[in-house]
């Protein structure tokens, strides 16, 4: 979101630092706050929350969409911060954050709605397409990545 104070232009985003258990802390994610300053956004919000990223329902996930305004971004440190929710299930959750008008700035992830939003014809077919394709496949990454861990777990037999 570009908002107007006198003369200058404003990039606001909203930060997402997760972790999954109670034990695991955020700090190592801490560092996403001074650099997304030092990219020249103002940080309108940092949602911090101990959950597993398999779950839709997160509370601080849930209040931060709800908080989010069109042309702002959301910004986490990879994409399995923001989901490890099964395929179909991760792409709403995607459709809900795009929905609110934001978009999606993670490491990793290339986000082409600018470039294809100039772009016409068979170009911005394409581009859209490459988006789309390398959001589910990062998406999906993030899913197989939890599911070997939850399969190499092995419950201790008593």
């Amino acid at each position: 979101m570009y908002t107007q104070l006198g003369h200058t232009s404003m990039k606001i985003a909203r930060l997402y630092l997760r972790v999954s258990t109670d034990e695991q802390d955020l700090t190592r994610q801490a560092d996403i706050v001074e650099s997304t300053r030092a990219a020249g956004y103002y940080v309108a919000g940092v949602y911090r929350e101990k959950a597993s990223g398999a779950r839709a329902d997160r509370p601080e996930l849930l209040r931060m969409i709800a908080d989010l305004q069109p042309g702002e971004v959301v910004v986490a440190e990879k994409i399995d911060r923001i989901s490890r929710l099964p395929l179909a299930e991760a792409e709403q959750l995607v459709s809900r954050i795009r929905g609110t008008g934001a978009k999606l700035a993670v490491p990793g992830l290339v986000d082409l709605p600018d470039i294809a939003a100039d772009a016409e014809g068979v170009a911005k077919i394409v581009l859209e397409s490459v988006q789309d394709l390398l959001l589910k496949l990062a998406l999906q990454m993030a899913r197989d990545d939890y599911e070997s861990c939850v399969e190499g777990y092995e419950v201790p037999q008593a």
